[in-house]
């Protein structure tokens, strides 16, 4: 989702990303950025959107005003999620099976540092997310049933929090209270106090839940379970499921539009998007 709401970004792994204009809801251009593509992230500005590759060591860099890749970054292979901190300074970048995290400077678009985590590639760290204050850089790791905490100052892990089978997503609340982890294993959100680092709650929700987005007033989160083929909405306040809503075929990524009326989900198995009005 581009910062200002008016575009939205699809990446397939066939090797093109679809942009989508939310005010008409059709796709207006289609990007050749290669092979596997996975993960994506929209800088704070909206200029640049960064793109993970599983199949490849490239992080593409897409020029948004051109729709053109502007750069190219060499990071390692089986790439998975990608996020930037609130500046734009720092881009981070999961490497499932290799057991790390890249650290990308924004400026010089150069590989920074290498972030172990896990303690073993065989805990594949998939998703990552960081805070509001960019202070610090949430990667689940889908092996081990864990949760890295890294320092964004240092690049270096300060915490390891144990959640529940299989954790593939995780969303940092816009207040910067809560991070949620959805644990496709268990079929479960782990609700992570940032303060503390700990568990505070553990919340059932559908089959294989993989991804979750949290409202711009942090009062809602939106977990797609690919399992049911359904959005679970969670009332942050009570850690209670409110609604569901059915999707497409295999779904997939999820993001909230600026405003919070709209939630955006990609199903793959139908090459569609989901558009849902959170009002209905």
């Amino acid at each position: 989702m581009a910062p200002d709401g008016r575009h939205v970004y699809v990446t397939h792994s066939s090797g093109t990303m679809s942009v989508i204009d939310t005010a008409t809801n059709t796709v207006t251009d289609s990007i050749d950025i290669g092979y596997g593509a996975l993960g994506i992230a929209i800088t704070p500005d909206g200029r640049h959107a960064y793109v993970a590759h599983w199949a490849s060591a490239i992080l593409s860099v897409i020029d948004t005003a051109t729709n053109t890749t502007s750069a190219t970054v060499n990071v390692g292979r089986a790439q998975w999620d990608v996020n930037v901190t609130p500046d734009g300074r720092w881009i981070y970048v999961t490497n499932r099976g290799f057991g790390t995290v890249s650290v990308i400077d924004g400026a010089t678009n150069r590989v920074a540092a290498m972030v172990e985590v896990g303690g073993d590639p065989a805990d594949n760290p998939v998703g990552v997310a960081v805070t509001p204050d960019g202070r610090r850089a949430y990667v689940t790791n889908r092996g081990s049933g864990t949760v890295s905490v890294i320092d964004a100052v240092t690049n270096t892990v300060t915490n390891t929090i144990r959640v529940q089978s299989g954790p593939n997503a995780v969303a940092v609340a816009p207040n910067g209270r809560y991070a949620y982890v959805t644990n496709e294993g268990s079929a479960t959100v782990s609700v992570i106090e940032t303060t503390t680092n700990t568990v505070t709650a553990t919340i059932n929700v559908g089959n294989a839940p993989i991804t979750v987005a949290v409202a711009p007033n942090s009062r809602r989160a939106y977990v797609v379970n690919r399992g049911y083929r359904a959005l679970s909405v969670i009332d942050t306040a009570t850690g209670t499921v409110t609604a569901t809503v059915d999707l497409g075929g295999d779904p997939g990524a999820v993001v909230v539009t600026p405003d919070g009326g709209h939630v955006y989900v990609t199903n793959s198995g139908t090459s569609t998007v989901s558009v849902i009005d959170t009002g209905t």
